[in-house]
């Protein structure tokens, strides 16, 4: 076996086989509970209220999360159907070596989420020492925060499961004892929370702000749309099933139930803590409303709340990302503890005032890569793939010097355009980005460079758990490169 093609094959980036999915659909679920529960929820609905109703405010947050979690649905097939991680299968519409580009990207973005939730928790949980204790030092708190995050996260997916188990009743529970508490306390500074708007935007200028409330939130999960894989691939589904529904019906149960419940209440209880205190950051508005054992409760939810976010959505997302850069010297906790030093050096703390401007720019680069994804594996693929060579360095995606040119011109031309248009950054990207990577790929690059699912798009050739396959790389030595096997035709 060639250094090139073991440098390819990292165990952390293997495909998951049906044992090795672990996450039912309530597990799932529970998961998008822990990480809903996040600061850039709480900052789109504080800034949301200074020009639209708490009412419009709502509605925006249902539309963007309905649209965002099917995209994420879409693109968690990846990991479904064929076990694959975000950065593996970005190997098609990049390359073997053009995927480290826009997977670095999406890597050093969910480190930076990772340190800004974490400053979030260590705020609670420094409020809750210095409740306690007197105990007053935040940084303190947040390097104990971020080592405890990226350990937990070191033990694996079922670990990071069984905390948000922990985790999510309680968050559901007291995240309507708080919205009542601030409800109350927005009354008392008289102030209704259905009615009050700081400075009511009319006419085309309330648009503007009803589509910077989408852009916001599409902007931040946006990351997830395009990573979706790295936590589909394992997710539970049932083998030789053909219906896209039923296949998928745990990440239905998360994506688009929970996630847009979850993200929209979240949504509001910014919007009421601005409403009461001019402050949509609840660890302020409830050391204003609330005392003793009660306040204690609720800022520990806040703490679970941004670890079980951590660990979902940014820690296992990013450190996939660096070990496929790295490969084989770079195993899956090595990459944890990357995304964890990352997080700490961009100073987090220093970022709170722009997390919407920053939600916008990040919807425009990442949306033209979810639309590449979807335009690759649907329209193009047809959700078939030749797995084998995705693990080859000689294989059908080397491309020209392991780089897929219809992929890179797509991602500049869908995220360089949507910048210019921040309050639509992510439909623009998305729509931009996935119908010139459908025209350059189709009838440019792939007719110089052949894909043998496209020449001869078999079932049984480039299906996986449709068919009831699990693909398996073969690592050792002196045994063939890729094994193929053909799990029993029942399925769980």
């Amino acid at each position: 076996m060639s250094n090139k093609n073991q440098f390819l094959k990292s165990p952390d980036l293997l495909p998951i086989t049906q044992n090795g999915k672990k996450v039912g659909s309530l597990g799932f679920a529970f998961i998008w509970v822990g990480m809903a529960v996040v600061l850039a929820a709480f900052a789109i609905g504080g800034s949301g209220v200074q020009s639209l109703s708490l009412g419009w405010v709502i509605l925006a947050t249902v539309i963007a999360c309905v649209a965002l979690g099917l995209l994420m649905t879409l693109t968690g097939d990846i990991g479904v159907e064929h076990g694959l991680s975000f950065p593996v299968y970005m190997r098609a519409p990049f390359g073997t070596v053009g995927t480290h580009m826009p997977s670095v990207v999406r890597g050093l973005v969910a480190s930076c989420w990772f340190g800004v939730n974490t400053f979030f928790g260590a705020t609670a949980m420094n409020a809750i020492l210095a409740t306690i204790s007197g105990f007053d030092n935040w940084f303190v708190c947040f390097l104990i925060f971020a080592s405890l995050q990226v350990l937990n996260t070191a033990l694996g997916i079922k670990a990071v499961e069984r905390f948000a188990d922990l985790a999510a009743p309680v968050i559901i529970i007291i995240s309507g004892w708080m919205y009542m508490t601030l409800s109350d306390q927005a009354l008392q500074n008289g102030r209704e929370v259905w009615t009050w708007v700081e400075n009511p935007a009319t006419g085309g200028a309330a648009f503007t702000a009803f589509m910077v409330v989408v852009m916001a939130n599409m902007g931040f999960w946006g990351t997830l749309a395009s990573d979706m894989p790295s936590i589909s691939r394992f997710v539970k589904a049932p083998k030789l099933e053909r219906n896209w529904f039923k296949r998928n019906k745990a990440q239905v149960a998360g994506n688009l139930i929970a996630y847009p419940i979850v993200q929209t209440f979240m949504v509001v209880i910014g919007a009421v803590s601005y409403i009461a205190v001019s402050d949509y950051d609840p660890v302020v508005a409830l050391q204003q409303s609330a005392s003793g054992v009660i306040l204690g409760v609720l800022l520990l939810m806040i703490v679970l709340a941004q670890w079980s976010t951590n660990i979902s959505a940014n820690l296992i997302p990013a450190a996939v990302v660096f070990s496929n850069v790295g490969g084989p010297k770079v195993p899956f906790g090595v990459g944890v503890i990357g995304a964890g030093v990352i997080g700490i050096a961009v100073q987090p703390w220093s970022l709170f005032g722009i997390i919407i401007d920053m939600l916008l720019i990040i919807a425009a680069v990442l949306s033209a890569i979810v639309g590449i994804l979807i335009s690759d594996y649907y329209l193009l693929r047809k959700r078939r793939v030749n797995v084998p060579d995705l693990y080859e360095s000689e294989g059908q995606y080397k491309y020209m010097n392991g780089v897929n040119l219809a992929g890179y011109f797509s991602w500049v031309i869908g995220g360089g355009i949507a910048l210019f248009f921040p309050t639509y950054s992510f439909i623009v990207g998305f729509i931009i980005g996935g119908v010139s990577y459908y025209v350059l790929a189709k009838y440019w690059w792939f007719e110089k460079y052949k894909q043998a699912e496209l020449i001869d798009p078999s079932d049984e050739k480039y299906l996986g758990l449709t068919v009831g396959r699990d693909w398996k790389i073969e690592l050792e030595k002196g045994r063939s490169d890729v094994e193929i096997e053909i799990a029993a035709a029942t399925s769980k």
